[in-house]
Formats: structure tokens, sequence, C-alpha cells
């Protein structure tokens, strides 16, 4: 499981900013944020799939994954994680991937997916999970959204609290540089849980309740799980990236990583 918050081409300073927390096993191999073997796509790495949960690139592509809460899934599925990855490292518009990929997302268990190209102000969000009626593949407005574990933009109620933490913060600060730092402090690390009423009801109710907070933290069966890193990417209209990470390591130290670069503004591919 795994939540995020986002703003998208609706700030004075920001064409960009996320915010995610990915939620994980601990005992799930996992390379913290660093730039890959091709020199262009920075993002952390699941040392199991081989794919990334969040990652971004130096011609401005952005992509972002998370899981859909589901009560079964199936094993032999592809790696959901090789999806954010295989955008990164094509030159396909957000759109030409979502239709490159649609005839094959039902071999993927559940997913969630945001690509998006800053330079070209495009973004879809694309599911194999969509509500009845909806697309598989949709444009994202501009404005703040927030994506867990069901559709863009579900209130779920974990999600309701974290979009108005980031709401306040940006009501604060409004034209001026975003409190990162403060946002990853006090919003991202929110342990609030809620009544079962509130709850979804996939699992079962103490396993919801465990889940139901912002940061996640609890024990199942298969051992420790919870919230292993948060990150935030803020992109500004210059093309300034920075990309920040905050993840847990072995004995319940948490490192940092920062990486910062200015997006080149020739990729023709878009």
């Amino acid at each position: 499981m795994c939540i995020a918050v986002f703003l998208w081409q609706s700030h004075p300073l920001y064409p960009f900013l996320l915010f995610l927390n990915r939620d994980e096993d601990h005992n799930r191999p996992t390379e913290a944020l660093r730039w890959w073997e091709d020199g262009e796509t920075l993002g952390g790495k699941d040392l199991v799939g081989g794919g990334t949960w969040l990652g971004c690139t130096r011609q401005g592509r952005i992509a972002f994954l998370t899981n859909f809460r589901e009560a079964s899934s199936f094993p032999d599925a592809k790696s959901r994680g090789d999806l954010p990855l295989r955008y990164l490292q094509s030159r396909k518009s957000p759109a030409e991937f979502a239709e490159d990929i649609h005839d094959e997302i039902s071999l993927y268990n559940g997913f969630n997916l945001v690509v998006a190209h800053v330079l070209s102000k495009s973004m879809v969000y694309i599911t194999n999970r969509p509500l009845h009626g909806d697309k598989l593949v949709t444009q994202v407005s501009p404005g703040i959204h927030v994506l867990s574990n069901a559709n863009l933009d579900s209130p779920w109620p974990k999600c309701v609290r974290l979009r108005e933490g980031f709401q306040q913060l940006l009501a604060e600060n409004r034209s001026s540089e975003f409190p990162v730092k403060t946002m990853v402090e006090q919003v991202m690390t929110n342990t609030v849980k809620d009544q079962d009423t509130e709850l979804p009801h996939v699992y079962t109710p103490e396993t919801e309740y465990q889940l139901s907070s912002i940061f996640v933290d609890m024990h199942r069966p298969t051992g420790r799980y919870g919230t292993r890193s948060i990150s935030t990417i803020s992109i500004k209209s210059h093309g300034e990236v920075c990309f920040y990470e905050r993840h847990l390591e072995e004995g319940d130290s948490w490192k940092e990583h920062t990486q910062q670069f200015v997006i080149i503004q020739n990729d023709e591919s878009i």
C-alpha cells in the first residue's frame, strides 16, 4: 500500500509537487534513491521485481505507482513496478504510453499509475481497476490530487486528511517556497487511524484499522510492514528538480537522500 498527494499545473512556482509514502514489507530488498545505470533515470529500486514505484528523468518525465487494494491477487502476474520504469525509459508521450500498454494491463494485479511529462504539461492516470463506467485512461486535470489504493481522488479518510494537510501548508505559504520538510515531518508521518465505520472492507477489520493512517507501521504474519520511505519531487517553473527521500534502514534508523538537477529542454520525443 502507498499514498501520494500531488499538485499539478496550478501553482505559480511549482508546475509539479509530489509527496509519496511507500508502504512495503520491511524484509523486501530495496535500493534507495539513486541514478540508475542509464544515467537518465532517478528513483529507488525494488530488488525483487527490478522496477520502481516512483521515478523521474532528466527530460522531465515522471511516473509513480500504487497497488490497488484487493482481497486476492494472482501469484503469476507481471511485476507492476516495471510499468513506471518502462515509461521513464521510453520516448513516448503519456497518452502514447497508455495506448501502448492497453492490451496487456490485464496481466497485472490491480494498479494505479500516473505518468507525466512536465515540459509538454501532459499527465495521464492509468488503472486496470476502473470504477463502473470509467475509462482505463484519463487525463489528469490541474489542481491537487490524492492517490492511495483505490481510484484517483477516492475520498478515503486518510486521503482526505492528507489533502487537507497539504492544502493548509499551501495556503500558509501561497506564492513562496513550499516547506517540504514541514510537510514530511508533520503530515506524511501522521499516524491517526479511523473508526471501523469509515474503513474499506477488503481485509480484516484490524488490518484495515492499521492501514488507515497516512504513515503505516504494523506486524503481519509475514513480518513487519509499513512505510519504508517518504519521497518528494518538486519541480519549479524554470525546470529545477529536487528529489528528496527519507528511507528506513535496518535497525530502525532513517536516512535522507537528495538529488537535484535541471530538466533538459530539448526532449524531441513529445
